[in-house]
């Protein structure tokens, strides 16, 4: 989890504003910086996210005006320099910057591809807190990913939505665009009166005037830039609780309601029996999405935190997988986009312990059935743990593989070990982030049975393996 520090205060205290963020006192060492890094180095993402800096909260205001499809923004990021800082950059594709302020100062700025590069006008110590401010304008596009599904600022045919696994937050607001920087968000949106606009987190306030309503979202535990959704169209939206008082906050096309209705139902049931398996629910709300949503859009929904994107009316099913995901992605989110597997194995597992309750195969027999699939088989074509190319995060082996590697594990520890981890390993990284070796330590330190083969060939080896554990 990221931790907010406190500003330095240096110098005379009259000089608190500009000073204090930039960390630039009279009297102190010459300046000595470098530009942060354009690309964190993601295995298989390396131009998104960016160094030099780690951002703690986002504060974004949209206007949008849904006939012209036009957006009128302004981002404020606080973030806390790692390193001494003359230049930076933020993840922004597309979209017109009118302005960039650092400090409360002008700064400037340039752009090359997704990058925005920003030079502000006093460097940046290591350990200063400092906020920037842009503001922007124009009509956000969707991003294709490389698998060839949109994502980004979806049009809809009464608004839009926003879907940001793996690239596409950066469509819409500028940002640390890598899940490794964790953050907090506020939302403020403005759409014309009659539409709902929904956002991560919970409902602060509404309010319309002048044929405007205004929208307050707040999403307070950290949350990696993918998961940060806005959905803007005439939603029926409905605002429930939990017998224990969780809100339970839906926005749902009216197209898709009726189609909906017997999965939603079954929401509350399925947070509680996922609280039975994985420990406390992470976060302070959460609910749905359902849109009716372009032909192009090729998913069926999407994890984003809180609330679920669904591209159409869900299943059961489906919504058990996309809830799971609040433990396994949105709270512990992976430190590069390589294991991915730690998100969507858990949730195909959580797949079948559904289905098992509900009368189905157990996970055995989903296994078992899964290798009984030929050496040629997409399933193998890469191993979960390293998918190799972009467009593999979304490939079978990284949801069906993956699952196989916790149902070989559980072979492996017994099934009272195993439940153990399911609880333990998100209350271990809560809000944080964690790795594939990370997941193996964690797993070594509860059993006495060595579990490096098992590892090796399921999560790491190459074709079909050729035995159990």
């Amino acid at each position: 989890m990221t931790t907010r520090r406190p500003l330095r205060y240096c110098g005379a205290t009259a000089a608190l504003s500009v000073a204090l963020l930039l960390s630039s006192c009279t009297g102190s060492a010459p300046f000595k910086g470098k530009a942060g890094a354009g690309g964190v180095g993601d295995p298989l993402f390396p131009a998104l996210g960016n160094g030099g800096y780690q951002v703690t909260h986002y504060g974004l205001a949209l206007d949008y005006d849904v006939k012209k499809r036009h957006l009128d923004a302004t981002a404020r990021i606080t973030a806390e320099a790692t390193q001494n800082l003359t230049t930076f950059t933020l993840d922004l594709q597309g979209l017109k910057v009118s302005g960039v302020q650092v400090g409360g100062e002008d700064a400037t700025f340039s752009r090359k591809g997704h990058k925005l590069r920003v030079t502000p006008a006093t460097g940046l110590r290591k350990g200063a807190t400092f906020r920037t401010t842009v503001t922007y304008n124009g009509t956000p596009q969707e991003v294709t990913d490389p698998d060839e599904s949109s994502e980004g600022w979806v049009k809809t045919p009464d608004g839009a939505f926003v879907a940001g696994e793996p690239e596409g937050s950066m469509a819409w607001f500028p940002g640390n665009n890598h899940p490794g920087d964790k953050a907090t968000y506020d939302f403020t949106i403005t759409v014309p009166e009659g539409y709902t606009a929904v956002a991560n987190g919970e409902l602060r306030s509404q309010k319309t005037a002048k044929g405007r309503t205004t929208f307050v979202w707040h999403n307070g535990q950290p949350m990696a830039s993918y998961l940060a959704t806005a959905g803007i169209g005439r939603f029926r939206f409905t605002v429930d609780r939990m017998p224990d008082g969780l809100p339970l906050y839906e926005a749902v096309d009216p197209a898709e309601e009726a189609d909906s209705e017997e999965a939603l139902s079954r929401l509350p049931e399925i947070i509680k029996w996922e609280r039975g398996l994985f420990g406390p629910y992470p976060f302070r709300s959460a609910g749905a999405i359902v849109d009716n949503t372009p032909e192009r859009v090729d998913w069926e929904a999407l994890e984003s935190q809180t609330k679920p994107i669904y591209a159409g009316a869900p299943d059961t099913v489906t919504v058990v997988h996309e809830m799971s995901h609040q433990w396994f992605g949105d709270s512990v989110t992976p430190k590069t986009w390589q294991d991915a597997w730690l998100n969507e194995s858990f949730a195909t597992y959580t797949e079948w312990l559904w289905e098992q309750r509900e009368g189905g195969k157990t996970p055995q027999q989903q296994f078992d059935a899964l290798y009984k699939k030929g050496a040629k088989d997409p399933l193998w074509e890469f191993p979960p743990g390293k998918p190799g190319k972009p467009e593999n995060v979304t490939a079978d082996p990284v949801y069906y593989r993956g699952a196989m590697v916790l149902q070989q594990l559980r072979d492996a520890v017994g099934d009272k070990t195993f439940f153990k981890i399911l609880k333990e390993w998100p209350a271990k990284y809560r809000y944080g982030n964690a790795d594939a070796a990370d997941f193996i330590a964690f797993c070594q330190e509860r059993t006495d049975k060595d579990l490096t083969d098992l590892f090796d060939v399921w999560l790491y080896g190459k074709g079909k393996p050729d035995r159990t554990f």
